[in-house]
């Protein structure tokens, strides 16, 4: 059975940072790409950043470009996102996703599995 469990999430202050985690099991993950993904209450779930299954190629969307950082560990099937200098608007539940193929893409629904998410606060 494949499992996405994200973690990492929590309460931070504006300006402060977090490393959120996600831990794939149920099979190998080193030719999936991977996505994170976030949602505000009231509004859609919206691409964040993702990593190619080789782990160089890398998207980042606008709204947090040059404050988040992604990587992958294949040899562990664990996905990291780091952010910086978080923002009270970047408040959400965060998902990791994973995609049957090599490719990042922005689209939710090219994502074959989802984790259930892990809650992050920034207060201000």
């Amino acid at each position: 059975q494949v499992q996405l469990v994200e973690s990492g999430g929590g309460l931070v202050q504006a300006g402060g940072s977090l490393r959120l985690s996600c831990a794939a099991s149920g099979r190998t993950f080193s030719t999936y790409a991977m996505g994170w993904f976030r949602r505000v209450p009231g509004k859609e779930r919206e691409f964040i950043a993702g990593i190619s299954s080789w782990g160089s190629g890398t998207v980042q969307a606008d709204s947090v470009k040059g404050r988040v950082t992604i990587s992958k560990d294949n040899a562990k099937d664990m996905w990291y996102l780091e952010m910086n200098n978080l923002k009270p608007e970047d408040t959400a539940i965060y998902y990791c996703a994973a995609r049957r193929a090599a490719i990042v893409v922005r689209a939710i629904t090219a994502y074959d599995y989802w984790g259930q998410g892990t809650q992050v606060t920034v207060s201000s």
